[in-house]
């Protein structure tokens, strides 16, 4: 178990801390998104910077890395260690595959707030309650246009969902994760709270950074 958990957090750490906005807008635009607009590398920042197409690129690939993370967690979890629950290999890959996102090795641990990755490890993990989630957060978005509120509110509803929506017996680690990985995006949009709070937050499709 020791082999496959090592593993697993290697795997899962380098797949979340590949850094897909920094990247692509390198690429396709010459440019460090770090330099723009909030500064984030995560697909808000993207779009306001560079556009839908980047944005939407950014989102699907910060989502696909978690999404892979957890399944080659649980790929090797099967192969090193069947003996342990899968659902423990899951929770484990998910929470180590944000870890990376928002703190990439790459990027001096400077990296995105989470919320696509998380999505993604979770539609892996918690497919139905990663659905309803997303549906939260799309729900806020066309009513508000405050993509940090989206977000907050997405993240906070996730566990309920996952209690509600979730199937059999799931290990106490796994509903930890569950939690602990809500309330880690939550506290990473701290400063969009403060903003939303005082009023100044930028809605989407302002030019202010956010």
């Amino acid at each position: 178990m020791l082999l496959a958990s090592l593993i697993i957090v290697v795997a899962a750490y380098l797949l979340g801390s590949l850094p897909s906005g920094y990247l692509l807008v390198r690429i396709f635009r010459h440019q460090d998104i770090r330099l723009a607009g909030s500064g984030n590398i995560g697909a808000t920042n993207v779009l306001r910077s560079n556009g839908k197409g980047l944005a939407a690129a950014t989102f699907l690939l910060d989502m696909l890395k978690g999404s892979s993370a957890v399944a080659l967690g649980v790929l090797i979890g099967g192969l090193l260690a069947p003996s342990v629950a899968s659902d423990n290999m899951k929770a484990l890959a998910a929470l180590v595959a944000v870890l990376g996102h928002i703190f990439p090795v790459w990027l001096d641990f400077h990296g995105g707030k989470g919320v696509a990755t998380g999505f993604g490890v979770f539609l892996v993990a918690a497919p139905l309650a990663a659905l309803a989630a997303i549906s939260v957060f799309a729900v806020v978005l066309a009513f508000s246009r405050y993509v940090s509120l989206a977000s907050i509110l997405g993240s906070a509803s996730f566990p309920f969902f996952a209690c509600f929506l979730g199937h059999g017996h799931r290990p106490p680690f796994f509903i930890v994760v569950q939690v602990a990985v809500a309330l880690l995006l939550i506290v990473k949009h701290h400063q969009n709270i403060g903003r939303l709070i005082a009023g100044t937050e930028s809605r989407l499709g302002a030019n202010k950074t956010a």
